[in-house]
């Protein structure tokens, strides 16, 4: 017959070995998510001839606040921009919403911004403004393939996000965001000298 101890000890011995625990069980350090990086064209620029430095035009506007809204579901805790003022007013409405100042980085320097990114936030969410012809490749220098083979100058609605596990294969999926498809009327042909 079992005394009090005997009983408790054998549902003790039953609950770990149906439960898969083990007595000299560590608790595993706390995994750190994803790092989330969200990677966008700026929004439509002014086409007026001879701006050295264009801002957006009224549409361009309206996507900024589009991207600000699509964005702020996802805890962004980072924005980065380039030095422009395209760049500036795409992530503006998003920085003024979040209180959070957008950081200058260098476009031609996309491995320097990817190791910036895995180092300073890791298993964070960050938003990166840039231009059609740096956004892919530092989709590329973060590790993953180009999702699309291009961005032309009409494409304002690309709305990427690049997955950085602690552990595994680094994702690029895409998605449109705003009103898709060419944004910007193209300039008028031009006429033969006569």
């Amino acid at each position: 017959m079992f005394d009090f101890r005997s009983r408790f000890r054998v549902l003790v011995f039953f609950l770990a070995v149906f439960t898969g625990c083990s007595w000299n069980h560590t608790p595993a350090p706390d995994a750190v998510p994803a790092t989330t990086i969200f990677i966008a064209r700026h929004a439509e620029k002014d086409p007026t001839p001879g701006v050295a430095d264009p801002g957006l035009t009224e549409e361009g506007q309206r996507r900024a606040n589009d991207l600000r809204d699509v964005l702020m579901k996802h805890h962004v805790s980072a924005l980065f921009t380039t030095d422009t003022a395209r760049t500036r007013a795409t992530v503006a409405p998003l920085a003024a919403r979040l209180k959070i100042e957008p950081q200058i980085y260098d476009p031609k320097q996309p491995a320097q911004l990817a190791q910036q990114l895995r180092e300073q936030h890791r298993g964070e969410t960050v938003l990166v403004v840039g231009h059609s012809n740096t956004v892919l490749p530092l989709i590329e220098a973060l590790g993953a393939p180009r999702p699309v083979s291009e961005l032309s100058d009409a494409d304002y609605d690309y709305l990427f996000e690049v997955t950085l596990p602690q552990d595994g294969v680094v994702t690029a999926t895409v998605s449109h965001y705003g009103k898709t498809g060419a944004s910007t009327p193209p300039p008028p042909p031009t006429t033969p000298a006569q």
